[in-house]
């Protein structure tokens, strides 16, 4: 679906459009766009408000008036995010945060401490005490926290639910 217009940024052509979330009439558009002349027109993503007077939403508007029976895609909402994408989203946690979080939970900083003692000697070790030691923050995915966690007994939920918990310190 081509779109002659003149000026620039120019929409050159509409490659698909998509309901939104919104409805009312916003929509989500590939599309192909010149910045230019002489430029070669790029792949874009653009999001269209029906009174959006800005930008090269006025050459799709007028486009999509001219062109009442384009095909409009249905919005398919995004699948919900895995276990695994929530945990690394989580927030990070400052080393108060995270011990506070521990005794909370019944979980003492020695237990801790004592659970990387127990480690097998070398770099790992090493490195593990260093973390828990000197890191200012935690991040949820660090393999330390499932380490630890582990070793205490946690269960990866069990993790989850301290983690949030110990946001609010």
């Amino acid at each position: 679906m081509t779109i002659e217009q003149s000026g620039y940024p120019r929409v050159t052509e509409i490659l698909k459009i998509s309901d939104t979330a919104e409805g009312n009439g916003v929509y989500l558009l590939e599309l192909m766009i010149r910045y230019a002349d002489g430029d070669e027109p790029e792949l874009a993503e653009y999001c269209s408000r029906p009174n959006d007077p800005y930008g090269v939403n006025p050459q799709i508007r007028k486009w999509m008036s001219e062109n009442p029976d384009a095909p409009v895609h249905v919005y398919v909402p995004p699948p919900p995010p895995t276990v695994e994408e929530t945990r690394a989203a989580m927030p990070s946690l400052t080393a108060r945060q995270l011990r506070l979080g521990l005794v909370s939970n019944g979980i003492s900083p020695a237990q801790v401490q004592a659970t990387l003692e127990a480690m097998p000697g070398g770099a790992d070790k090493d490195k593990a005490l260093i973390e828990w030691e000197y890191a200012t923050t935690f991040n949820r995915m660090h393999p330390l926290i499932a380490t630890v966690g582990a070793a205490i007994g946690l269960t990866d939920e069990q993790i989850d639910a301290m983690w949030q918990g110990a946001l609010s310190f």
